[in-house]
C-alpha cells in the first residue's frame, strides 16, 4: 500500500492464496507477549509488521519514544518481507502465539476475526486507553467488523490513475474530476495515435478498480457474505481489457511480464496505471519522467465509488496485556512525533493531529497530500466495500487468472468461469 512496501498490494493478492489454508486455528489459550509483567512491573508486549529495512528503522525510533513516554511498557519487534511475514504469523497464530499487536489490512479482518484471532479493542476505548476520535474522513470506522473494533487506521490511500505527465501533454489530454469512461477511451486512442505508446498498462488483474466500476454501477466486488457481481459482468469487463490490449490501447501484458518488478508506467510501456495514490512514490524511484495523479474515470460524471483504504494495527485476542497494546496503538496513530518520523511511508496519517504534524516539502507526497484532500473537498468518498472471510483468496484468483488471461493461456469464458470456481470455494458459497 505505501513505500516501503511498493509490491504489497501486487504481492498481497499472491500471498493470500498460498498462506490461507495454513491457518487452522485450536480454540485454546495463550499469550502473546512475555506471559507477565517483571519484578518491577515492567510488562513486553510483541510488535510486528511487514515492510522494507527503511520501515524498520522509522518504526523502531517511534519505539523508543513510545517506551521513553511509557518507561513501564517494553516493545519487542518483528518485521519481514510481505510474503514472509504472513507465513511467520500464520505459524504463530496456529500454534496459540501471535503478536501482541500487528499491522493488517482490510482483506484479513473477517478472516482472523473467524479464527478467532483478533482483540476486539471496542473495550479499550470504553475504559479510556485507545481513542477513536479525530480521524479523517471517516476512517474511525474502517476497521470495524459486525460491531467490533479490530482494527485501528494508521494511514489512507485511495485509487488513483497515475499518468506520465509529459505522455499525457503530448497527447492534449487533460483529465479532470467526473471525467466519463467514454472520456478515458477517447483519451487512451490519442496517447496511442499522438505518441505511439499504450494509453494504460491494462485493466486485467487491478481488482481494486473493477471494485470502483461496480460500485459506480451501483454493485460492488464484495458483499458480506460473497461476491457482488455476476459471470456476465466479469466477462464484460475482461472482453473489454482483452480488446483494449488488441488495438493498442492498453499494453502488453507478454511485455509488461519481461520488465517485472519494474511497472509498466515507469517501463515507458504506458501512459498510465491504475493503483494507489502513494504508489506515485514508486514510479518516481523507478522511472525516468514526471509523474502525476489524475481522476477515476466515471460512468455518470460524478459518482467515483472511492473509499480510503488503509493499513491498521490490530491486536491478538491472546495477549495478557490489552491495556498496554491499547496505549501502543493509540500511541502510533494519534501522536504528532510519529507522524514526523514515519511521513507518508504507510500512507497519509489517518488522524488530523497526525495529518496537520507532517507537511511534506518533496512534490511527490505534496501531491499525494493534495489528492487525497481533493476527495473530501469533491465529496466523492464512500464507505470500504466489505470485505467477507475468504477475500483474500479471491483477490489471490483474480490476480493469478487474468494474468494467466493476459498472457494467452486462457479465453475470457474459461477465465470467468475458472475464477467464480474458485471464490465460490473461498466463500463457502
Amino acid at each position: 500500500m505505501v513505500n516501503g512496501g511498493n509490491v504489497e498490494r501486487r504481492t498481497i493478492l499472491k500471498v493470500a492464496g498460498a498462506t490461507a489454508a495454513t491457518l487452522g486455528l485450536a480454540a485454546t489459550t495463550g499469550c502473546g507477549g512475555d506471559g507477565g509483567a517483571s519484578a518491577d512491573g515492567t510488562v513486553t508486549i510483541r510488535y510486528a509488521w511487514w515492510g522494507a529495512e527503511d520501515r524498520a528503522q522509522r518504526i523502531n525510533k517511534t519505539i523508543a519514544l513510545f517506551e521513553k513516554k511509557y518507561p513501564k511498557i517494553k516493545v519487542k519487534t518483528d518485521f519481514q518481507q510481505y510474503i514472509d511475514f504472513w507465513k511467520k504469523f500464520n505459524t504463530q497464530a496456529s500454534g496459540g502465539n501471535p503478536p501482541d499487536v500487528f499491522q493488517n489490512a482490510v482483506g484479513f479482518l473477517r478472516k482472523y476475526d473467524a479464527k478467532n484471532v483478533l482483540l476486539d479493542l471496542g473495550e479499550q476505548v470504553k475504559a479510556g486507553n485507545l481513542r477513536m476520535d479525530g480521524f479523517r474522513a471517516g476512517l474511525e470506522k474502517f476497521g470495524e467488523i459486525d460491531g467490533k473494533l479490530l482494527g485501528v487506521p494508521v494511514g489512507s490511500n485511495s485509487m488513483a490513475l497515475v499518468i506520465d505527465k509529459p505522455v499525457y501533454t503530448r497527447a492534449g489530454v487533460k483529465p479532470e474530476q467526473g471525467w466519463t469512461w467514454d472520456d478515458y477511451d477517447a483519451a487512451m486512442k490519442k496517447i496511442r495515435d499522438k505518441t505511439g505508446r499504450a494509453g494504460d498498462s491494462g485493466m486485467y488483474g487491478t481488482m481494486y478498480l473493477y471494485d470502483l466500476y461496480l460500485r459506480q454501477n451501483g454493485k460492488a466486488f464484495f458483499t458480506e457474505n460473497g461476491l457482488g457481481f455476476t459471470e456476465a459482468d466479469l466477462t464484460d469487463w475482461w472482453a473489454k481489457a482483452k480488446k483494449g490490449v488488441e488495438e493498442g490501447l492498453f499494453s502488453d501484458p507478454k511485455k509488461v511480464v519481461q520488465i517485472k518488478p519494474k511497472s509498466a508506467l515507469a517501463g515507458e510501456l504506458s501512459g498510465g496505471e491504475f493503483t494507489w495514490d502513494n504508489f506515485t512514490v514508486r514510479y518516481t524511484a523507478e522511472g525516468k519522467s514526471e509523474y502525476a495523479l489524475a481522476p477515476i474515470p466515471t460512468t455518470d460524471g460524478k459518482k467515483t465509488g472511492q473509499y480510503l483504504g488503509s493499513l491498521m494495527l490490530s491486536a491478538s485476542k491472546r495477549t495478557k496485556h490489552p491495556k498496554e497494546v491499547a496505549q501502543f496503538i493509540d500511541f502510533m496513530v494519534h501522536d504528532p512525533e510519529v507522524a514526523k518520523i514515519m511521513g507518508y511511508d504507510r500512507g497519509v496519517p489517518a488522524t488530523q493531529a497526525q495529518f496537520d504534524a507532517y507537511k511534506p516539502t518533496d512534490p511527490v507526497n505534496k501531491a499525494i497530500a493534495a489528492y487525497e484532500e481533493s476527495l473530501v473537498e469533491a465529496g466523492v468518498l464512500e464507505p470500504i466495500t466489505p470485505h467477507p472471510n475468504g477475500a483474500d483468496i479471491c483477490e489471490s484468483a483474480f490476480l493469478r487468472i487474468a494474468e494467466e488471461l493476459g498472457l494467452g493461456k486462457r479465453s475470457v469464458d474459461d477465465a470467468v468461469k475458472q475464477f467464480f470456481t474458485e471464490s465460490k470455494t473461498a466463500l463457502g458459497s
